[in-house]
């Protein structure tokens, strides 16, 4: 969870684990609830720790305070990291 301006909001940590206790800003995407089937998104729900279905809208990154990660609701495994590896490279037109 992350307090964003528009209130608390469950976010997904990009940055690295080894690199977030000497960063003040951390990169994440946003978890929305509008799920759009867009091959930039990665569905997330219980099994990550959600209380209900959602997405990983990867077209929508941002930095934040590390101040403003809250707590913890859950973390993604080998199966979902590789399809939001995915969805970052749609959505970031990598190759």
């Amino acid at each position: 969870m992350a307090d964003l301006p528009a209130g608390p909001h469950p976010v997904v940590v990009l940055t690295r684990d080894a690199a977030i206790p000497v960063l003040t800003s951390v990169v994440c995407v946003v978890v929305t609830s509008t799920i759009r089937g867009h091959p930039a998104e990665t569905l997330l729900g219980r099994d990550e720790g959600l209380s209900h279905d959602c997405a990983a809208n990867c077209d929508d990154i941002i930095t934040v305070p590390r101040r403003s990660l809250t707590r913890r609701r859950g973390h993604l495994r080998a199966p979902k990291l590789f399809e939001l590896d995915q969805a970052l490279k749609v959505a970031l037109d990598l190759r």
